[in-house]
This record gives C-alpha cells, sequence and structure tokens, in this order.
C-alpha cells in the first residue's frame, strides 16, 4: 500500500499538539480510575486487532513469521500493560521522604504527577512494542500521547492510525501520517518530553532538535553490542544462543549479538556451530516463512555492501546462499553470513550491523575483551558466556553497556522489573515498568511545614539568639 504526499499533515500535527498542551494545562490530572480505562483501552486494542498488527508488519517488511510477532512485540506489550495496571495505585500514591532532623515536625513527601503531552517516534524494526511500550508507561504517568511511526512501515502505522482513532479520544492519542518532513516536524515541537527508538546518527538529530525547546528525551539507540565467549563456556550452547539473538527478526534488533569474541584457536570451530545452529533453525530455503525479511531494498544493498567490503578486506565470508542469488534477493532475504578475520578497517566493524551478520573475532581472555569493548562507544547490550566467575565479573564491572544478558541473548530486555536504557552513543534515559512511569512523571518534592516549626526564630534582626540557633543548627547538621 503506497501513502500520497499529504499536504496538510503538519498543520494536523501541530493543530493537535496545541490541543493537547491546552488540555494538559487546565485539564485536573487523571485520576486512577481514568488512567486504569485508558490501560484497559488499550490492552483490549491490542487484543482486537493482533492479528491484523502481525499481517500488516508482515506486508510492510515482505514476509516476517506471526510467531515471531506475537512472542517479540504482542507478549511483550500485554505484559508491559498488565504489569503496570496491577501496581498503577502504588506508583501513583505519593512517597513518603525522611526529613532532617532540624525541620521537625515538618515532612517530605515526593508526588509523581504529569508531565503533559508526550512524543514518541517509533522505528520501523519492532514497530508495534516500540510505540505501544511507552504509549503505555505514558498513560500510565497520566499523560496524552502523541506517536509518530515509521514511513518504512506503512500499512502498520495505518492500522495503528485507524485502531487508536477508534479507541481513543482526540485529547488523549494521536497517531501522526508517517509522510514528508513530518519526522523533523514532529521532533521540533515542545514536548514535555519526547521518546526516541532508532539509530544512533538519527538520535543526535533528535536529541538536536529536542535541545532547542529543553525537551528532556529518552534515546534508545544501539551500537556494536558484543557477545564474549569465555574459555569456560560451554561453545555449542553458545552457539546456539548466539544464532538464535543473531537471527530474531533477521538481526533487525537494536540489541542483537553485533560481534562475537571467542578465544583464539578456536574461531573455526565455533563459526561451523553458528553456521550449525542457525541452519538447523532456519533452514538454507529463502521461501521459509519463519526468517523474516530485510525491511527494504536499499537496507538489502547496505548488507551486502558490508559484507563485500570485509571480503574486499581480508575476511573470510561463510554464508548459506549468496545474498545476489535472485532466490534470495526477490524476496528481501539476506542469507545468515558469518565473516572471519574481521579488522577495524571493514566498515562492519566501524558500525551496527543491523542485519543477520556476524563477524567473529580471536580475543585471549577477559583483559583483551574489555579492551576491545571500552576502544569504543558503550554498548546497548553485552552477552558473556561461560562459567568462570571471576572472568565473568571482571567483564561486568570493567565495562559499561546499557543492558547484560549472561548465557544467553536479549533477556534482560524482556524484565519488566528491570529498566532498558542505553549509555552514551548507546542511549539516554531509560524505561520499562516503574521505570518508565518515573521517566514520564515529573517527581515533585514537598515540604510540609509544621505550625509547630520555629523557623521564624531566624528572621532578621539577628542577634544573640539567632546565634544560639546557628550553633544548634550546625550540631544537628
Amino acid at each position: 500500500m503506497e501513502q500520497g504526499i499529504d499536504p496538510g499533515a503538519g498543520d494536523r500535527l501541530e493543530d493537535g499538539f496545541r490541543r493537547m498542551v491546552a488540555l494538559s494545562r487546565h485539564a485536573p490530572p487523571p485520576a486512577l480510575a481514568e488512567r486504569l480505562d485508558r490501560l484497559r483501552r488499550l490492552r483490549a486494542m491490542l487484543a482486537e486487532a493482533e492479528a491484523r498488527f502481525a499481517t500488516a508488519i508482515s506486508a510492510d517488511f515482505g514476509q516476517r513469521s506471526q510467531i515471531e510477532t506475537v512472542l517479540a512485540e504482542v507478549l511483550f506489550v500485554q505484559g508491559e500493560i498488565r504489569h503496570a495496571m496491577r501496581r498503577l495505585k502504588r506508583w501513583m500514591a505519593p512517597q513518603r521522604i525522611p526529613t532532617q532532623l532540624q525541620f521537625f515536625p515538618a515532612h517530605n513527601r515526593l508526588v509523581p504527577q504529569p508531565l503533559g503531552v508526550v512524543g514518541i517516534i517509533a522505528p520501523w524494526n519492532y514497530p508495534l512494542q516500540l510505540t505501544l511500550a511507552p504509549a503505555t508507561a505514558a498513560l500510565a504517568a497520566g499523560n496524552r500521547v502523541m506517536i509518530k511511526p515509521s514511513e518504512l512501515v506503512p500499512r502498520f502505522a495505518e492500522v495503528l492510525r485507524e485502531t487508536v482513532a477508534r479507541t481513543f479520544g482526540p485529547d488523549e492519542m494521536i497517531v501522526t501520517a508517517t509522510e514528508g518532513d513530518l519526522a523533523e516536524r514532529f521532533a521540533a515541537l515542545p514536548f514535555d518530553h519526547l521518546v526516541f527508538t532508532g539509530s544512533t546518527r538519527v538520535g543526535r538529530l533528535v536529541a538536536e532538535a529536542a535541545g532547542r525547546n529543553l525537551t528532556p528525551v529518552t534515546l534508545e539507540l544501539g551500537g556494536k553490542s558484543p557477545a564474549i565467549i569465555d574459555r569456560s563456556a560451554d561453545p555449542g550452547e553458545a552457539a546456539a544462543r548466539i544464532a538464535y539473538g543473531k537471527l530474531l527478526n533477521a538481526g533487525q534488533t537494536c540489541i542483537a549479538p553485533d560481534y562475537a569474541l571467542v578465544p583464539r584457536g578456536t574461531i573455526d570451530r565455533f563459526a561451523a556451530m553458528v553456521l550449525e545452529r542457525m541452519m538447523q533453525m532456519y533452514g538454507s530455503e529463502p521461501a521459509n516463512p519463519d526468517y523474516t525479511s530485510i525491511i527494504s531494498d536499499h537496507h538489502y544493498e547496505r548488507l551486502n555492501g558490508l559484507v563485500r567490503d570485509a571480503a574486499d578486506n581480508g575476511g573470510r565470508i561463510l554464508q548459506v546462499a549468496s545474498p545476489d542469488d535472485p532466490a534470495w534477493r526477490s524476496v528481501r532475504k539476506f542469507p545468515p553470513t558469518l565473516v572471519i578475520g574481521a579488522t577495524p578497517a571493514m566498515k562492519l566493524m566501524q558500525e551496527e550491523i543491523f542485519g543477520p551478520v556476524l563477524p567473529i573475532l580471536a580475543c585471549d581472555g577477559a583483559d583483551e575483551a574489555i579492551a576491545h569493548i571500552n576502544s569504543g562507544d558503550r554498548p546497548l547490550a553485552l552477552y558473556w558466556f561461560g562459567t568462570d566467575a571471576a572472568a565473568r565479573d571482571a567483564v561486568l564491572a570493567r565495562t559499561v553497556s546499557g543492558g547484560v544478558t549472561v548465557n544467553d541473548c536479549l533477556f534482560h530486555f524482556t524484565q519488566v522489573n528491570q529498566p532498558m536504557g542505553g549509555v552514551g552513543a548507546s542511549g539516554i534515559g531509560a524505561y520499562h515498568g516503574e521505570w518508565g512511569f518515573r521517566a514520564l512523571s515529573k517527581l515533585k518534592p514537598v515540604f510540609y511545614r509544621s505550625r509547630f516549626n520555629r523557623f521564624s526564630d531566624l528572621y532578621p534582626p539577628y542577634g544573640a539568639a539567632v546565634a544560639r540557633m546557628e550553633k544548634l543548627l550546625r550540631w544537628l547538621s
């Protein structure tokens, strides 16, 4: 389904934003019952339109398994909504905060308040999850929500726009059009908070646009997330789990293992294991409905170019098939690919791969792995495989990353009680569960003075009594 350019989309975006801002400033903040009602409607919308979402996403990609959409997107969002609904009353309650002795009998409270209007710029790789998960946090926090879907998933965007319009009023949640310069205009609006998921390059542009309005941002970006296979690891087990983490959504996952560091002298054996596991999972036929297509011809050619550059620079390429094979190219299925002997000179070691291509590098122990990781930007994810607790703890202590899964891939992202967020070039801020509620709320400190406080004793004119009070305050402090 091709979308034509809508010349009025930008004006409607700004009109809708202005209405939401006006309401957020004048209407009382939504109470618990209203927020729960919005979350119930979101849950019902997801359940009612689940099959349509999956069909639209598959059509936008060219092919993606419905099971993959359910596992990686639908169930995740359902869990986020359920978790928020069960805990929202506690999250909204003012928190008791200790009060210093010298201010007794006054007391402190930390009061969560809605920020106002939250903007969400969503990516194409997990368009349902990375749209509705932050929307869940925003609604739970009592905000109004505007969503800008990716232009690369127009069918999904249309289904989302239609279902949201039927489920929510324009004062609660709006899904914008996708075409033209709308992303730039969206990022330039003075939101009370802006959530962006996407590449580091675009994230910098979003942060720059938001910065002009002093809009706080949550940036979920990416980077080169390593998988470290320690000598104490079971290589077959590690190979299977890395193969799955790499090929889920055909590697178009921001927390996919980007490259593997394996003990020197074991590369060929480990590569053979990974390729064997990949074949067991997805076979060698492009028609396999379980294997996801690359989102666009441009992205397919980019991956092909990375592999060619690696080969030109001395890398040894292991592939299930040639990406130039018409059978694979016609359905945009990029064959699972391993690159042996990757070097810093290769483009695939200079940028996030975001596809089913896995460089495998030799590494002698934890110290060398740590040095390699710390020589680049902070990764969004890190994966460590093994049983040597000392080596594991050294890597955890001496590297900084957005999150870590030990002896598997991806699963730290699915923990609703843990925050998800990057660090440095891989992101700013975090959300999920209560972390999302807090990120999209203003946690307002409130000091309640008691009528028994004697603060007026410190008022001028200053004299001996104030001097005595000063000594007491010094002692109490």
